[in-house]
């Protein structure tokens, strides 16, 4: 029997290349596909010399060709991190959109099932705390954060579309925050900077009082419920992440005791404009249709993801 090939675009981002991996592991052919703006090769170069993994150097936003057939679609081509779709917020819109329309268009081309990668910034600054699937948002679509956040929701609607007007077998994942090994030490969000700062011995900058909550969800408690959405027959948006809620200075001080470096300490910044004041996902969903919940607890993954951060941090 032929091996079902998969097509994953952000493969060489932080998501993307774990997705590869665990693809490869289940016996896929996978078509990896990104145009390295934010993504790293050395993420994937483990994968170049297996028959069942190709590359593609190309940018979804253009129209986008794979010859032979597709079994799947994971889409999660965009920058992801404040630093990133702040700096490039013409290309993060275009992914969302032109990306994901290009994407859509060669799914329906292939007959094969799509899942795009959202996002809990959907749910914006959120009155309703934990959020869910129900919730519709509390967007500022002109404010810095909005090319990003409006950027996934365009991307939920066309998707929305295409199942509802084409047929197409479209699955919808919004994720909240994720670590593990392979975060971009520059990337600016939380734990990448955290850890940075606290092995360099320099000040972990907490934005306002550091009352604002996250949750965090390690990579691979994530791949998993990935895996078995995509499997899965419903077609509407499920929450990915983990429901264990923690204040970003709790947060920094886990870091400090887990790095232990007497140089580091906390530094109080002013909050930036429309930072979100709570993140928790509800994933009553993902329990009852995936089966799926967190493994990991935070303990467990901070000691992974430190161990790949204490090898790639300069000091």
């Amino acid at each position: 029997m032929d091996k079902k090939r998969i097509l994953i675009t952000g493969a060489a981002g932080f998501i993307g290349s774990h997705l590869c991996d665990r693809y490869i592991k289940e016996g896929y052919h996978v078509i990896g596909m990104d145009n390295m703006i934010t993504g790293n090769i050395v993420n994937i170069e483990h994968l170049f010399p297996l028959e069942t993994f190709e590359f593609y150097h190309h940018d979804v936003s253009k129209f986008v060709h794979v010859p032979g057939n597709l079994d799947y679609i994971l889409h999660f081509a965009s920058p992801a991190s404040p630093i990133d779709y702040l700096k490039m917020p013409i290309q993060t819109l275009k992914v969302g959109s032109l990306g994901t329309h290009n994407l859509l268009g060669l799914a329906k081309a292939k007959n094969a099932r799509i899942l795009i990668a959202s996002t809990s910034e959907v749910y914006g600054d959120p009155l309703e705390h934990p959020q869910t699937e129900s919730y519709w948002g509390n967007v500022n679509p002109i404010g810095p954060r909005g090319v990003y956040d409006e950027a996934k929701r365009f991307q939920e609607a066309i998707t929305m579309a295409y199942h509802t007007y084409h047929g197409l077998e479209t699955r919808i994942v919004r994720i909240f925050n994720t670590y593990g090994p392979r975060m971009r030490v520059e990337d600016g969000r939380v734990l990448p900077a955290f850890f940075s700062q606290a092995i360099r011995g320099e000040g972990l900058t907490i934005f306002g009082d550091g009352s604002q909550t996250r949750s965090f969800c390690y990579v691979d408690d994530l791949v998993e419920g990935i895996y078995r959405l995509m499997l899965s027959d419903y077609a509407f948006p499920v929450n990915l992440g983990n429901p264990a809620e923690i204040t970003i200075r709790q947060f920094a001080d886990e870091i400090l005791a887990l790095v232990n470096n007497p140089k580091a300490f906390i530094d109080f910044r002013p909050l930036p404009v429309d930072d979100p004041k709570q993140r928790q996902p509800d994933i009553t969903k993902a329990k009852a249709i995936l089966g799926w919940e967190p493994k990991f607890d935070r303990k467990t993954g901070l000691e992974l993801t430190y161990e790949y951060f204490k090898k790639v941090v300069i000091i």
